[in-house]
């Protein structure tokens, strides 16, 4: 069950009846479209998800991206074999059109860090390193007593890298990311690409790596929407990845795909 509008913003909400198909769809894909798992390998993506997608991009005219933490090619792997528009490593990767932007090398503070953070790792179990290259991330869902120490581990190693990266909190995990690449950013370069341009934007999360995402949707007068539980800045809430799974392929499925229809589960 969706979780009701606040009053302050009710105008937002019955803007949002309007019914109307000219919309940008952006998705974040931990927590969102798959349930968060033990470890950045556990997931599991429902098979008639990639298809919905699919369905739901053609009838939006294109206008459909994956903004997420993940790298794209991952993200292709799971939505195989579909390739979708898609902002990866928290906006570091850019994707429109088929056509990937290309990518800098890491840097050597980079890889230090990188290295220091596999040695905190090895000598702490249940501490998981994913590399994606253009950024590191350290996980500690699996060891939640080591928390304070994973976090003020990375806090450390962002200053000693100094201010090319930026150091990006999740649930039970901390990344360190280009300090240009975000969220909001991703999505703000896209809405003035020729596919999303003049669309109303809709951006779907569930942590705090997507706030950025959110705020920069609210400020276009789009529709915010956070999975789950936790402060956000968000606009609505949907309860669960099943909810929203629930919607989209409803929608793919000879549903309408309206503002108005994130706002009726």
């Amino acid at each position: 069950m969706s979780q009701a509008l606040s009053p302050e913003i009710a105008e937002p909400a019955a803007a949002a009846a309007v019914r109307t198909s000219k919309l940008a769809l952006f998705l974040d894909f931990d927590g969102t479209l798959v349930e968060i798992a033990p470890s950045p390998e556990d997931i599991h993506i429902d098979r008639r998800v990639p298809v919905a997608l699919d369905a739901l991009r053609q009838r939006l005219g294109g206008a459909l991206a994956l903004v997420s933490g993940r790298p794209v090619a991952l993200l292709d792997e799971m939505m195989a074999p579909y390739r979708f528009d898609a902002a990866g490593l928290h906006g570091a990767q850019l994707r429109l059109g088929g056509e990937d932007a290309p990518l800098a090398a890491p840097s050597e503070a980079l890889r230090v860090a990188t290295r220091a953070m596999v040695r905190f790792a090895n000598s702490n179990i249940g501490i998981l390193v994913e590399d994606k290259r253009q950024s590191v991330a350290l996980h500690w869902r699996l060891a939640p007593a080591l928390a304070e120490e994973a976090m003020a581990l990375m806090e450390r190693l962002a200053a000693e890298i100094g201010p090319s990266m930026r150091l990006q909190r999740g649930k039970s995990v901390a990344e360190l990311v280009p300090a240009t690449a975000s969220k909001g950013g991703a999505i703000a370069w896209l809405m003035q690409q020729q596919t999303y341009a003049g669309r109303q934007p809709v951006f779907i999360g569930d942590d705090i790596t997507d706030e950025d995402g959110f705020a920069t949707v609210n400020a276009a007068s789009g529709l915010s929407i956070r999975i789950g539980e936790g402060e956000s800045c968000a606009r609505h809430r949907l309860a669960s990845p099943t909810a929203l799974r629930r919607i989209l392929l409803g929608a793919a499925d000879g549903g309408e795909l309206t503002l108005e229809t994130f706002l009726q589960d």
